[in-house]
C-alpha cells in the first residue's frame, strides 16, 4: 500500500511543478508581448519623427536651389 501512495504523491507533485511552471512561461509571455508592443510604439514613433525631419529637409534643400 505504501508504493502506489508514493507513486500518487509523486505524481501530483509532477503535476504540481508542471503547472507552476506552465504559469511562470504564461506571465512572462504577457510580460514580453508588453515589452514588444512598447517597442513597436516606440519604432513607429522614431519612423514619424524621421519621416517629418526627411520632409523639413526635403522643403530646405528646394528652397536652395
Amino acid at each position: 500500500m505504501f508504493w502506489p501512495m508514493l507513486a500518487i504523491a509523486f505524481g501530483f507533485l509532477g503535476v504540481a511543478v508542471l503547472g507552476m511552471l506552465g504559469i511562470k512561461v504564461f506571465v512572462e509571455a504577457q510580460r514580453l508581448g508588453r515589452q514588444v508592443s512598447a517597442t513597436t510604439e516606440r519604432i513607429n514613433r522614431a519612423s514619424e519623427d524621421l519621416e517629418q525631419a526627411a520632409t523639413r529637409l526635403a522643403a530646405t534643400g528646394d528652397s536652395l536651389r
